[in-house]
């Protein structure tokens, strides 16, 4: 019996967690909808006063991006505001034929007229943080904008985000993040789907109360003081970008979250593409975590309440883990379930745990809804997208498992970009990509194993016990074998 008591420890102890997570995602569904009926009283500067107009420096991180570099480019030029107000600056660590045409195109903009330079390093220490840091010392502008290489702000994106600066307490302007090829797959759709998620329910709901919220390494601007005075950019985790937010936001600096700015951009098309991304983005969670958690405990000058969801934010990666963990060890409850009697109360109580899901199925519709629109036909879309959504999500466990514990326990990496491609219709292909790796990963053959092994639950649910089987798990092990299976046959295919 002490084995089947580890397990029932372990398995309780991460549907709390769990529980305690979905509760929260509650929380900022309530302040999200509470935020939708109140009116931004935002000071702005007036831009039909030339004197009121703040120099501005966008910054364009880059390494090897052969595929968009033209596009990100050209669309840069389109954005309308005060050339003698604008310098641009494209922190190019490229090491590959990109660098060459990325620096024609730069001349030719800059002969037309545009304050645009190739800023460039001997070495990439720091990746992107130290590209930033570098462009940082020689930048012209009161106010930063940044935006990676995928990223295709509209022309009067500057004119919706800098009158925000006037109040002197700003730090951060975000927007929030759009797909320009939503449609292109089912990957595509599961992606911009959880990212949605992100952009309006978390990002607002937690920026409505004064929680705090991170800016997404991309798609909005920072005030060059408040980088300088929270310490400046720094290399030591993989996503500099929550790192250096958490630190403002600790020196008492306000973000805003714009909404209703979209900035579209590019969704990884292939697995190994996403896999790349989700890696660095989860991994980098766990750093920060481990790196700032305490600073946030320890604060004298934020509430309860904010500190709450502060280690809950920064906890959000390591779900994953406790998902895999629930996954792992719910054909041994079953198991036990069926097999020791005097449990039963246990398997009543531990019952209620399945509101977590339906906590987040409502959340997520909410989110749904503020994009397309409600109705019957409409929910009953959102509900098929969610359930795929969860299926593939749990698919990604294992290996955003793999990360947040190589973060949490300090092992260090190097910042791996994720592959362009420049692809926004169904007719444009990713195949003869030069970035996308050709080696398969061992942890796809684990995540066979997983998809075969939720297969086995699927089967075990009709014999266990002497009751005709106990099928109360089935659709968990479904979507599960669903979600493994997608990632291994998705991974294999498109060589992960």
């Amino acid at each position: 019996m002490i084995l089947e008591t580890v397990i029932i420890v372990i398995y309780t102890i991460s549907l709390i967690i769990i529980f305690a997570y979905s509760l929260s995602q509650l929380n900022l569904l309530f302040n999200y909808l509470r935020a939708q009926r109140k009116k931004d009283d935002a000071v702005l500067f007036n831009f039909k006063d030339p004197a009121q107009i703040p120099f501005v420096t966008i910054q364009l991180p880059v390494y090897n991006e052969l595929y968009v570099m033209e596009r990100l480019l050209d669309n840069i030029a389109l954005l309308d505001y005060p050339a003698d107000k604008l310098e641009i600056q494209v922190l190019d660590d490229s090491t590959d034929e990109s660098f060459e045409t990325t620096r024609n195109h730069i001349k030719r903009l800059s002969d037309k007229g545009l304050d645009i330079k190739h800023v460039t390093r001997t070495d990439r220490s720091g990746f992107k943080a130290g590209a930033l840091k570098e462009g940082l010392k020689v930048a012209k502008g009161e106010f930063i904008a940044i935006f990676d290489a995928d990223f295709l702000p509209e022309p009067n994106w500057l004119q919706r985000t800098v009158p925000y600066f006037k109040d002197r307490n700003i730090g951060v302007v975000q927007t929030r993040w759009g797909h320009i090829n939503r449609d292109y797959s089912l990957l595509t759709k599961v992606q911009a789907f959880a990212l949605d998620a992100h952009f309006t329910l978390e990002q607002v709901g937690r920026n409505s109360k004064g929680h705090f919220i991170n800016f997404n390494g991309t798609a909005g601007l920072w005030r060059k003081q408040c980088i300088e005075d929270a310490g400046n950019w720094e290399g030591d985790t993989l996503t500099e970008d929550l790192d250096l937010s958490y630190r403002a936001q600790l020196k008492n600096w306000k973000f805003k979250y714009l909404e209703d700015v979209e900035t579209p951009a590019e969704l990884p098309v292939v697995i190994s593409a996403a896999r790349s991304q989700q890696f660095r983005w989860n991994k980098g969670g766990a750093e920060n975590f481990q790196k700032m958690s305490r600073k946030v405990l320890t604060s004298k000058t934020i509430s309860p309440k904010t500190k709450m969801h502060g280690l809950l934010h920064l906890l959000n990666s390591t779900m994953f883990l406790n998902v895999l963990i629930v996954a792992i060890l719910s054909i041994p409850m079953l198991h036990i379930k069926n097999e020791y009697a005097h449990l039963k109360p246990y398997f009543y109580v531990m019952s209620f745990f399945v509101i977590s899901s339906m906590i987040f199925f409502i959340c997520y519709w909410f989110m749904f809804k503020s994009i397309y629109g409600g109705g019957f036909k409409q929910f009953l879309k959102y509900t098929g997208m969610f359930f795929v959504f969860f299926s593939i999500a749990m698919g990604f466990s294992l290996h955003n498992s793999i990360a947040v514990i190589e973060g949490h326990l300090g092992k260090r990496s190097d910042f791996i970009r994720t592959p362009k491609f420049n692809i926004s219709e169904l007719k444009d292909s990713w195949k003869g990509n030069k970035y996308l790796k050709k080696n398969i990963s061992i942890n796809v053959i684990f995540e066979g194993l997983l998809m075969l092994y939720f297969g086995f639950g699927m089967y075990y649910a009709s014999v266990v016990g002497d009751q005709g089987g106990d099928f109360g798990l089935f659709p968990f092990h479904f979507m599960l074998f669903m979600g493994f299976g997608f990632v291994f046959f998705k991974s294999l295919t498109s060589k992960a």
